[in-house]
């Protein structure tokens, strides 16, 4: 059964840190570019962060760069956003998402999503 599963949401002080993981199964991992995309009550979703198949490609929006970094371990099947000096705006439902065709393309599966708080 396809599922991505992701993890590590929370409530966080803003300044603080947390990471996501999103745990893939019933595709072949190793083979689509991950992304991150997130969703603010009221906004559109936003592209967070794209990763290529193999790890060495990356992507960040303007709002995240040089704070979040996106990393992946194909042998573990899972992709990561590690989240640095949050701020209440990075406030969201966080998806992860598999791009058979590249970061550039559509996206073929979604995750539940889990939700980050960022608040005092």
């Amino acid at each position: 059964q396809l599922q991505l599963v992701e993890s590590g949401g929370g409530l966080v002080q803003p300044g603080g840190s947390l990471r996501l993981s999103c745990a893939a199964s019933g595709f072949l991992f190793s083979s689509y570019a991950m992304s991150w995309v997130r969703q603010a009550p009221g906004k559109e979703r936003e592209g967070v962060s794209c990763i290529s198949r193999d790890g060495g490609s990356t992507n960040y929006a303007d709002s995240v760069k040089d704070r979040f970094t996106i990393s992946r371990d194909n042998a573990k099947n899972t992709v990561y956003l590690q989240m640095n000096s949050l701020k209440p705006e990075d406030t969201a439902v966080y998806y992860c998402a598999a791009k058979r065709g590249g970061c550039t393309s559509y996206t073929n599966y979604w995750g539940q999503g889990t939700q980050v708080t960022v608040s005092s």
